[in-house]
């Protein structure tokens, strides 16, 4: 037998493909233009400050910086990291912190630790499709709760905590992915009210939480929590650069202790030189003011969209105005096959990601068809010629 013959790990069975890495693998041809990754502004990217980084680490601290590290990850940077996270609400320490390849491993290590087959997680529909990918690796039956413009609906989620007894709760309560949803200030408080009465820790992805363009900026849910129930987790992949796979978890020291363990079985530690450059960065950086720029560059182009698509779309079309992060959620009239027009559209050299692998459960098509859409990586007349011509494939349809 050939390895393409053996039988694979249950766990693999369940592991659906990314439906966004699969996409785009079909839009890499320079002359499509498309708004189907979740990809930051690359010339936003602070490239000659990280080059400076970099050569001062090697050339002043070089051997340190190419030796193995601590699992828990380079002590000044968590330092950095915990003085952020506190400036934001409630004080935490360094030792509370510990750094991942991306917020992404955050996701998986938290699941090693918390997750048996079987055990049930409770979701937001639609949601975070690399985390339902996480979780379907773990064997874990997903019940999804209901959300709106302002987050998960609280009401929803206290018939599930009463009828389920779920080991987790996920969360992106800032600017989510895919819907764009924020969650409220008022509910904020009323979900973890309800996770501390049902005894379930709460997971929170927060890679969106530093790009708000309008409104005021809300603490999360870790800062707000006086219980011990949540699990933090964010990233710099959309704030400095995604190449750089630093991330981290914030949670209770004897609860981080079983993810250290738990990376330490899966990678010993996060790349040292990166933590080093990204530390000595943040010590000179002018960090707010790039975060400004960033903000201000993607509240005009999701603003461009937004009256791309008034234009161009047909009327009916739904979405709720962002309020930050990366993402348009759009609903689209009912009967349209998205398959047939993601090609459609391929072919007129546009790309998006359809709405259903965001939904949890039984790959059902929805009722109202939906597609994201992300405006954070295209400039603002690219966004404009791009929803005309997504706009003539859906009419032609």
């Amino acid at each position: 037998m050939m390895l393409d013959d053996f039988p694979r790990a249950r766990r693999a069975q369940r592991t659906p493909p990314s439906a966004v890495r699969e996409i785009l693998k079909v839009t890499e041809r320079p002359d499509v233009l498309s708004f189907a990754g979740g990809l930051p502004a690359p010339e936003l990217f602070p490239v000659e400050a990280m080059a400076r980084a970099f050569d001062r680490v090697l050339s002043t601290n070089g051997a340190a910086a190419l030796q193995y590290g601590t699992t828990e990850g380079f002590g000044p940077l968590r330092e950095w990291i915990a003085a952020r996270l506190s400036s934001r609400g409630r004080r935490i320490h360094a030792d509370e912190i510990l750094m991942t390849h991306g917020s992404q491993q955050g996701l998986d290590l938290v699941s090693r630790v918390l997750l048996d087959p079987g055990d049930v997680v409770v979701v937001e529909s639609p949601s975070y499709l690399a985390a339902l990918q996480v979780f379907s690796t773990s064997e874990a039956n997903l019940v999804t709760v209901e959300a709106d413009a302002d987050g998960v609906i609280p009401s929803s989620l206290a018939r599930v905590l009463e009828t389920t007894k779920p080991k987790l709760i996920y969360l992106i309560p800032d600017f989510q992915n895919p819907s764009g949803a924020r969650l409220s200030m008022e509910r904020r408080h009323q979900v973890l009210a309800l996770a501390a009465k049902h005894n379930v820790p709460i997971l929170e992805d927060d890679p969106y939480g530093e790009l708000s363009f309008d409104g005021p900026r809300f603490p999360p849910l870790h800062a707000l929590d006086d219980k011990g129930i949540v699990v933090h987790l964010s990233t710099f992949s959309k704030t400095l650069a995604p190449g750089l796979r630093l991330g981290w978890v914030a949670a209770p020291k004897g609860f981080l202790r079983s993810i250290a363990v738990a990376k330490q079985a899966c990678d010993l530690q996060t790349s040292t030189i990166c933590q080093r450059a990204a530390s000595t960065l943040l010590e000179t950086f002018d960090y707010e003011a790039h975060l400004a720029k960033i903000r201000a560059i993607y509240g005009a182009r999701a603003k461009a969209m937004q009256g791309a698509l008034v234009d161009h779309f047909p009327r009916g079309s739904k979405w709720a105005p962002p309020r930050g992060g990366l993402f348009l959620w759009v609903g689209l009239e009912e009967g349209i096959d998205m398959e047939a027009l993601f090609k459609k559209a391929i072919e007129a050299k546009v790309a998006f990601v359809p709405g259903h692998p965001f939904l949890a459960g039984p790959h059902v098509p929805p009722k109202t068809p939906f597609m994201r859409l992300n405006y954070s990586h295209r400039n603002e007349d690219d966004i404009r010629t791009g929803m005309a011509r997504l706009g003539r494939v859906i009419a032609s349809m």
